[in-house]
């Protein structure tokens, strides 16, 4: 952290009872930096793989879930610093296919493969969990398509 002190002297200028402050004369500004002491203000609870898993999987498997939810949902677990696990996906594509939204399915699939990144094993390992549930629901891949040329 960085604290930045001013010493000096203060006077007050105006007729008796003024809030007019003025600065008179200051003398020097210090810089002074300290070390910052690791802080832990959360006390909650950490959440665990398993945990975070289900809570996304149960989001997403919610009955009523409407378009902004699913596409708000995607951009949040999207944002983190993570590729999603199959059972997750499992659950956006099945509500994709309750809200009719093929687009969004392929954008989920496509929004993985970009978030897999350079690790190109975590990508074909994924299609592979999701085969049986993409082919249950109709959804061709981004690479059947043959939009991942483009």
């Amino acid at each position: 952290a960085v604290r930045c002190a001013i010493y000096g002297s203060v006077t007050r200028g105006g007729p008796i009872g003024s809030s007019a402050i003025s600065v008179s004369h200051v003398t020097r500004v210090a810089l002074l930096v300290s070390p910052l002491a690791s802080r832990c203000y959360s006390h909650g609870k950490v959440e665990s793989d398993e945990e975070f898993d289900a809570r996304w999987v149960t989001y997403f498997s919610k009955p009523d879930i409407d378009a902004w939810e699913l596409k708000k949902g995607m951009n949040t677990l999207i944002g983190y610093d993570l590729v999603p696990e199959a059972k997750i996906l499992d659950s956006a594509l099945r509500a994709c296919r309750r809200l009719n939204d093929l687009a969004s399915a392929i954008r989920i699939l496509e929004a993985v493969k970009d978030k897999a990144g350079p690790h190109k094993d975590i990508y074909p390992y994924l299609i592979q969990e999701l085969k049986p549930t993409l082919s249950e629901l109709g959804i061709s891949t981004p690479e059947e398509l043959g939009i991942d040329k483009l």
